[in-house]
């Protein structure tokens, strides 16, 4: 016997054990993904061009370092033209800066895709591509194209690598009830919105949420934002097996709830690696702001107890009986996996049906209980969740 397996139980040095199969076998037998190679990291150059301008003999806020309220103040001070010039001219910056005026983010955004697009029918047609570069750069040039239809309200939007997004249904500046999904594995520029299954992709999961929250409350002050702004790891391996994504991921969600009023209720719904995400976060997002955290797929949130994430909030779990996840082994041992399991009893979260949900990506797929139950959570209607069937309690105990 090693000296491991002295120190632990047989039943944990057994699941020990399977979960370092389970990675190494999906590290080394093609199970993980190969990202896509796109631009090279075009808001660096942004940004550092940035650095050293000026306008009207005063120099830019910091984009890395500056907090929102120095943002917003910054661009309260300038005139219309003066803060439609940097919006032109850095879209990459400006179009990504928390404090910036939506308004102003929406237009930066715009222009920032119009380059891209052009960028990318450039390189198509450049001959300097393979038969494979070319055709994703034509597909990355048809997502820009969809993001750009009608008057979308696009968030965040970085080209760089495989690409991020985030976008806003809804007025984000008058809502009362924020909603936020928070996608996991392999999300990217050509995955954050699909024309078939919609509901599987980060856009078609915040639609289904905000049509559902319309229809159920057609005078509620809401908006969701569809946050793809993170490097994801790319399929289930290695990265996937650890947090080391999930906590620069979550730097990123805590600055754009930061720039969000106090005022505004948030509810984070965290997919898959999304909810290791939100499970790092969670101890510094800002107390009483957030109103819930729903995860669901989910191989853990990186504690063993909804407790240890010190958080305010309603922490609700759902995962339907056909979802692989299930399977994964959920416990951290040396900084693989991502701990308990949410809907395990001994977690302590809120467990919710997810009836109907048919898999891994049907979580917001209409006609399931989970959306409808998402709907419930998102819009503070807490009598209506439907609890899952085999949850130790009720799960709307305590709540108003």
């Amino acid at each position: 016997m090693t000296l491991l397996e002295a120190r632990m139980s047989p039943t944990s040095f057994r699941a020990l054990l399977a979960l370092a199969v389970v990675f190494v076998m999906l590290a080394t037998t093609g199970w993980t993904a190969v990202r896509p190679h796109g631009p090279g990291d075009a808001r660096t150059a942004a940004v550092s061009a940035w650095m050293r301008a000026t306008i009207g003999g005063r120099r830019l806020p910091d984009p890395v370092h500056a907090p929102a309220g120095g943002v917003a103040r910054f661009f309260a001070a300038l005139t219309r033209p003066q803060a439609l010039l940097l919006a032109r001219r850095y879209p990459l910056v400006v179009g990504n800066l928390n404090g910036v005026p939506l308004d102003l983010r929406y237009e930066a955004n715009r222009c920032g895709l119009v380059k891209a697009r052009a960028d990318e029918r450039a390189r198509a047609a450049s001959g300097t591509l393979t038969p494979a570069g070319r055709k994703d750069a034509d597909r990355r040039a048809e997502r820009y194209t969809s993001l750009l239809t009608g008057r979308r309200q696009i968030l965040a939007f970085d080209p760089s690598g495989a690409g991020r997004a985030a976008e806003v249904l809804g007025d984000l500046a008058t809502a009362a009830r924020v909603a936020v999904v928070v996608p996991g594995v392999d999300t990217n520029i050509l995955s954050f919105e699909r024309p078939a299954k919609a509901y599987t992709a980060p856009v078609g999961m915040a639609r289904a949420l905000y049509g559902r929250e319309q229809a159920a409350d057609p005078g509620a002050a809401t908006a969701v934002i569809a946050w793809a702004d993170y490097t994801t790891p790319s399929g289930v391996g290695l990265d996937a097996s650890t947090a080391n994504l999930a906590e620069h991921g979550a730097t990123r969600l805590e600055a754009l709830l930061s720039a969000l009023p106090r005022t505004q209720r948030v509810s984070l719904f965290c997919h898959s690696y999304g909810s290791v995400l939100c499970g790092v976060a969670a101890p510094d997002l800002a107390r009483g702001q957030i109103a819930d955290i729903t995860v669901f797929g989910s191989p853990g949130m990186h504690v063993k107890r909804a407790s240890q994430l010190h958080t305010t909030a309603n922490v609700w779990a759902a995962r339907d009986s056909s979802d692989w996840i299930e399977d994964v082994p959920h416990l951290e041992f040396a900084g693989l996996g991502h701990g308990t399991d949410p809907v395990s009893g001994k977690f302590g979260a809120r467990v919710v049906s997810a009836e109907g949900a048919a898999g891994h990506p049907g979580y917001f797929a209409p006609g399931t209980a989970s959306l409808a139950n998402f709907t419930d959570i998102a819009l503070g209607d807490y009598a209506a969740v439907r609890c899952d069937s085999d949850a130790d309690a009720v799960c709307t105990a305590g709540l108003a």
